[in-house]
């Protein structure tokens, strides 16, 4: 029941928070930090009583609810968590505290409606990375669409509408070719046994035609190559996060990115193992053209919100390449990937956020020198800019290197072009520092740095890039112990196959 309180209690204080609004402004954002606390401790509680029981024989979740819904149709409340669930509910939970703390003072009109929106889309996150019925998680996938649509509309900035109506557009056809495979799956697999169901762990291992399951992965596919994105899927990606608020954006690059990971991770390949394994190296291709693309994109730009946008497209393509490398060096990596660039990106669209917020312009061209005006802001920045380029000791470091040393096993030129990525990534991380925070002040500004109340939550972004980098077995073993399962592994740590 624990992981049906970990949605409900979303669900209710973003009610909660919309209602209260008028009382005082103030009791949404105090809503939602409770509600996000509460889950948060309760996710913990859960790692620390149950985490060692994943993985082993006959206790593949640490936590499971099941109950009927629609039985006529074969659709269950199955709800599961099992190592990879946990580490993206965490994440989740944690990345929005900091949205919550992020939009306390950007966010000043139609507050409750703001923290109901913005829970509702964690809701829908949480229920993503839990549901173990098909049916269940097109529900929560669609969830998440629409208060991520007002968001972007209502609170964002300049092409606010241009943008959202972009995001929707794009999201809402990945989901109606998902839901077509959905439905093809499940047809099949009633026909092969009478047995209609949505049920993930019945759904598994469904004999089907090779041509049909190809189809089938490809529509699945498509649908989390948008959320991801994979180049050439990505093009609403720059417009949403430039337009979205600080809030949204973290949520954006932070956790609805992750779902599509996430749902190649869980679905795409385990579901139809041989036709992903003939699809991957065209998957790995478009793994590295990501890379290379959004590294020479974010370079070229003169917004630094867009620049961290491409940036995401470029660290994403390590979580593709990671995935359909498929080997267990190469999907702890995605894993580690996935995890690192939540906080860094995340960490980044904050301090963008408070200097647009401060200045009014988010054009590099007119920034430079604030270091002196705004050490707070230099320092942090210069932290995440090098985690985000891979500096050995933080976590994107980690991820990036599972992932290479996985694809070399799979794939040499792959893996060289890959590394390439690195060396993008050095330059436009290192532009943006140069041009924000160095060099001669093309004007004058007279800005507040960071108030304490900030420090607080970077700060604690910083700890856990660092005990990212410096520790990663806690979050490698209990990933590695789920990639075990999912993909049959007889060492998540040491076997390299294919």
């Amino acid at each position: 029941m624990i992981l049906a309180w970990l949605i409900i209690i979303l669900l209710v204080a973003g009610v909660l928070a919309w209602a209260l609004e008028r009382r005082d402004r103030q009791w949404p954002r105090r809503i939602a930090l409770a509600a996000l606390a509460i889950d948060l401790i309760l996710g913990l509680t859960l790692w620390g009583a149950r985490g060692d029981q994943v993985g082993n024989a006959g206790a593949p979740w640490m936590a499971e609810l099941s109950a009927q819904w629609i039985p006529r149709f074969g659709i269950s409340l199955h709800l599961a968590m099992d190592g990879l669930s946990l580490l993206l509910v965490l994440l989740t939970l944690f990345l929005g505290l900091v949205s919550v703390a992020a939009s306390w003072t950007e966010i000043t009109s139609r507050v409750g409606f703001f923290h109901f929106n913005l829970l509702w889309v964690l809701a829908g996150v949480v229920g993503v990375f839990l549901a173990m019925d098909l049916f269940l998680f097109f529900v929560f996938w669609e969830v998440m669409l629409v208060p991520m649509y007002f968001l972007i509309s209502i609170w964002g900035h300049e092409n606010r509408v241009y943008a959202a109506v972009k995001f929707f557009l794009f999201t809402q056809a990945g989901s109606l070719l998902m839901l077509i495979a959905i439905i093809g799956l499940t047809a099949i697999h009633y026909r092969r046994t009478g047995l209609l169901t949505f049920d993930y762990r019945a759904l598994l291992g469904t004999a089907m035609d090779p041509a049909a399951a190809m189809w089938l992965m490809l529509g699945f596919f498509a649908a989390f190559a948008v959320k991801l994105p994979v180049v050439p899927f990505h093009t609403w990606l720059p417009d949403a996060h430039t337009e979205a608020p600080t809030a949204g954006s973290v949520i954006l690059a932070g956790l609805l990115l992750k779902t599509g990971a996430y749902g190649l991770l869980r679905f795409t390949v385990p579901l139809f193992p041989e036709a992903a394994q003939a699809f991957a190296p065209v998957a790995m291709g478009l793994g590295v053209i990501g890379i290379l693309y959004g590294g020479v994109l974010a370079f070229a730009q003169t917004d630094l919100k867009r620049l961290v946008a491409y940036s995401s497209i470029s660290h994403l393509g390590f979580v593709l390449l990671g995935i359909f490398a498929g080997n267990a060096l190469a999907l702890q990596g995605a894993v580690m990937q996935m995890l690192a660039h939540g906080i860094t990106t995340g960490a980044l669209f904050v301090l963008v956020g408070a200097l647009q917020e401060r200045l009014h312009t988010r054009d590099m061209r007119r920034m430079g020198g604030l270091w002196e005006t705004i050490p707070r802001f230099g320092a942090i920045g210069l932290f995440f800019a090098v985690a985000s380029l891979g500096l050995p000791g933080l976590g994107n470091f980690v991820g990036e290197f599972l992932v290479m040393l996985g694809t070399y096993w799979v794939s040499i030129p792959m893996a060289a072009l890959a590394s390439l990525g690195v060396v993008a990534a050095t330059v436009y991380s290192l532009a943006l520092v140069q041009q924000t925070f160095y060099g001669p002040g093309r004007e004058q500004w007279k800005v507040d740095d960071l108030p304490s109340r900030s420090l607080v939550p970077l700060g604690a972004m910083i700890v856990l890039q660092v005990w990212l980098g410096l520790y990663p077995q806690p979050v490698l073993e209990t990933a590695g112990q789920t990639l075990q399962t999912l993909y049959g592994f007889g060492d998540a740590t040491m076997v390299v196959r294919r």
